[in-house]
């Protein structure tokens, strides 16, 4: 894309103006973006807040199935926050994205809580000698070693693959969504992981901006997952028009073909390998560590990490961080691949020192904001499903980069066909 700005304003005005396009911008603790979880979390869907931006939007391939949470106070605690990215596919992948982003961190919360009450009772904090790593990470985290946490988001990520088949079983049949999920405690970060979403932090050495992936992307042709997925009489291959992009297909035909190896949903192939098992990772921050972006594929697939985290700290304003890197990504997509459809894109990105994220209203004194309120990233899609189910899921039929799944099975088709029906005449 050409510039549109001449050669004299500054690179702070050609960001500003990338950016207010027309659409929206959020105010600090803008009270209709949050509400208030019975134990006492605030949550967000969308805008701003102390320490953290988000963004999404909705790519061409139809409604936006990315979704994303953030809980401050989690828990109940005034030093844990809850991060969650949440990318769906499939016919009905932003019901399920919805459904695990509004369900999963409260699993989460009790899970954690539970542990907490367990391990408190076999350590007395008194007695515990500090000397280790180990024995100091239990006393900031009320008891919890590090194989608690992991426990944790083991059991709820569990769970909630069962809460989903029992809630929208012939939804999620060819449906599904990854998560990328984050608790920061003090100067502790855990990562929960499944699917090929992905979380970068972004640390500094010296002058110079380093990329840490803390995630892997958990693909179909990564070894011990193709072993698993064949152990489970799954199949794992790339097609002859994508030779690059491996995924998963069921035992007698040539259907799903999912691009990831493991999801929520996608129940047609819990047979045969993918599971909802994710990965855990730990790190403790430092004084060097600056912030971390959580994002869906549609970022990472056309954005290095290095790409990422120089253009979040390129933003004048922290509070617009998230939609300038979105926008980044969909002039990528538009330059890399001008015959695809953009995919959908979804970021937070949370800051972990100690400078508050500036609003739109707050950089810019009094001046009100000259943007209304759209809300693109949680609108109520039950209406369009209709719609969207006319044809055969309409993201297959264009070209696309890599789509997640690349042909629904028979009883998929069917079950769409069906849900279809069902909401057209409901409506």
């Amino acid at each position: 894309m050409g510039g549109c700005c001449s050669h004299d304003v500054s690179v702070r005005g050609k960001v500003e103006s990338e950016v207010d396009d027309g659409e929206y911008e959020y105010d600090h603790e803008n009270i209709s973006d949050v509400t208030y979880e019975h134990g006492g979390a605030m949550i967000r869907f969308r805008g701003s807040s102390r320490f953290v931006s988000m963004y999404t939007q909705q790519g061409k391939k139809g409604v936006n199935q990315d979704a994303m949470t953030v809980w401050e106070d989690f828990t109940g605690e005034k030093d844990m926050i809850f991060c969650g990215v949440f990318d769906g596919h499939g016919p009905l992948g932003h019901k399920v994205s919805q459904f695990i982003r509004d369900n999963l961190p409260s699993e989460l919360s009790a899970a954690i809580k539970m542990s907490q009450q367990k391990a408190c009772k076999y350590y007395d904090a008194n007695d515990a000698d500090t000397d280790t790593f180990e024995d100091a990470y239990n006393e900031n985290n009320h008891c919890m070693s590090l194989a608690s946490w992991e426990g944790c988001f083991l059991k709820s990520f569990d769970e909630m693959d069962e809460h989903l088949a029992q809630e929208i079983n012939t939804d999620s049949y060819c449906s599904g969504c990854t998560a990328v999920t984050l608790i920061k405690q003090g100067d502790q970060l855990i990562v929960g992981n499944l699917g090929d979403s992905r979380a970068v932090l972004c640390t500094r050495d010296r002058d110079q901006l380093i990329p840490v992936q803390l995630t892997v992307d958990l693909k179909p042709d990564i070894p011990s997952e193709a072993s698993r997925i064949i152990n489970c009489e799954g199949r794992v291959f790339a097609a002859e028009e994508e030779p690059d992009v491996y995924r998963i297909w069921m035992p007698d035909d040539d259907c799903p073909g999912l691009a990831m190896s493991r999801a929520f949903g996608d129940f047609c192939l819990k047979d045969y390998g993918l599971i909802a098992v994710p990965d855990v990772f730990y790190r403790k921050i430092t004084k060097q560590d600056e912030f971390v972006v959580l994002a869906t594929d549609g970022v990472w697939d056309v954005l290095s990490n290095s790409e990422v985290v120089n253009i979040v700290a390129s933003a004048p304003r922290r509070s617009i961080a998230a939609k300038l890197l979105v926008k980044r990504a969909v002039r990528a997509w538009r330059y890399k691949y001008p015959g695809s459809k953009v995919d959908d894109c979804a970021v937070i990105i949370l800051f972990l020192d100690d400078q508050p994220v500036l609003s739109h209203s707050q950089s810019r004194g009094s001046r009100k904001s000259r943007h209304r309120h759209r809300n693109e990233d949680t609108e109520t899609v039950d209406g369009k499903v209709g719609v969207e189910l006319d044809e055969e899921w309409k993201a297959l039929g264009g070209l696309v980069r890599a789509n997640s799944i690349s042909k629904l099975p028979r009883l998929a088709r069917e079950l769409s066909k069906r849900q279809s029906s069902k909401h057209l005449k409901g409506s």
